[in-house]
């Protein structure tokens, strides 16, 4: 997992973002009077991608597989929409850390009592936690029923009477969930590449281990449940402040499925797999939906020749080309972080060498 990755990882990505970043200067020349849309769906599969990510941390990185992630993006998507006000604007100064603070006392409430699970139980009491909280906000009359809670305004970014960033402006708002995107992925990568990533992976590999060598694993793996809880409220808030509603299949385990899609389709433990994942699901979402009426059938087929046919997904196509020599991945290979080993020195020198 805590690969040295080959340069071109980074020259791809880096080039993958700048064309992103700079769409409004070539959309309108290929996509024409469509540009307008075409800008709402990238900004959304930002917005997933940042999702994806935050699941990442869990399943990739921790190898904890769960089915209910998307009740922290709904939890960040209803504390936008229930705390905004009526006939004015929110603001972010505040709005932010409320969905955080929210989300993270959520977090650390479902992952106590679900963390010491594994397996299939960990699955199971995530997706039991997810559809408890989908129902009880279906029936919730504060929250809208099964209607949701529509939001007026998006937070404003001011300082004083000066504004800062205007939020209602689509493509303003696209490059502000662009920069989410990137400070989210520059910070799970130096978290994954810490001490207390190494850790992480250590469990992931062999936890008894870890317990062995005096770790609090149960410790370690909570503070990665809030965290990737808290990074999937914050892309819930997005997606609320994009689309103006807050609704409870957010909630749902449909949602919590399509990420985890995303997440194999680009590929586990890599932090940028997830990224590729979530836009080559929404382009093939929308191609497949132009296609037939029955395209979740193609979806599913999708997903089964990527799981067969690149079992590290789309991620592990870049890191280790087909045509790639043995011997370029043996070099990789030695320079693998083993988290596990490096567990099995003293703390102190680890924190030396840190």
């Amino acid at each position: 997992m805590l690969h040295r990755y080959p340069k071109r990882v980074a020259i791809i990505m880096l080039v993958l973002t700048l064309l992103v970043a700079v769409f409004p200067l070539w959309g309108p020349a290929v996509f024409g009077d469509q540009v307008d849309f075409i800008q709402e769906k990238l900004t959304l599969m930002v917005i997933l991608a940042l999702f994806a990510m935050s699941l990442d941390l869990l399943v990739g990185i921790v190898g904890l597989v769960s089915l209910g992630h998307a009740l922290f993006f709904g939890i960040g998507a209803y504390t936008l929409a229930l705390a905004s006000p009526d006939y004015s604007a929110a603001s972010l100064w505040w709005m932010l850390p409320l969905v955080i603070a929210v989300s993270a006392m959520t977090a650390l409430m479902v992952g106590l009592l679900v963390i010491r699970t594994k397996g299939i139980f960990f699955i199971m009491t995530t997706l039991a936690f997810g559809q408890m909280f989908f129902y009880f906000i279906s029936t919730s009359q504060f929250a809208g029923g099964t209607d949701g809670v529509f939001i007026m305004f998006r937070p404003s970014v001011t300082v004083g009477e000066a504004t800062l960033l205007d939020l209602s402006d689509p493509q303003t708002f696209f490059y502000f969930c662009l920069g989410l995107l990137i400070a989210g992925y520059l910070f799970l990568r130096w978290l994954t590449r810490s001490y207390f990533g190494q850790v992480l992976d250590g469990i992931h590999d062999n936890e008894h281990r870890m317990q062995t060598l005096g770790y609090a694993t149960h410790g370690y793996k909570l503070a990665a449940f809030v965290i990737s809880g808290v990074i999937a409220a914050i892309a819930g808030m997005l997606a609320a402040m994009q689309y103006g509603f807050a609704n409870p299949a957010q909630l749902g385990w449909h949602a919590s499925g399509e990420v985890l899609m995303m997440l194999i389709l680009g590929g586990m433990g890599t932090i940028f797999g997830p990224i590729l994942g979530a836009f080559a699901y929404e382009i093939l979402l929308y191609v497949f939906e132009h296609l037939t009426i029955h395209w979740p059938i193609l979806m599913g087929l999708t997903i089964i020749g990527a799981v067969l046919v690149l079992p590290r997904g789309i991620a592990g196509l870049i890191i280790a080309p087909p045509g790639e020599k043995s011997a370029d991945t043996s070099r990789r290979k030695s320079e693998t972080v083993s988290p596990v080993d490096a567990s099995a020195q003293p703390v102190a020198a680890q924190n030396k060498e840190g």
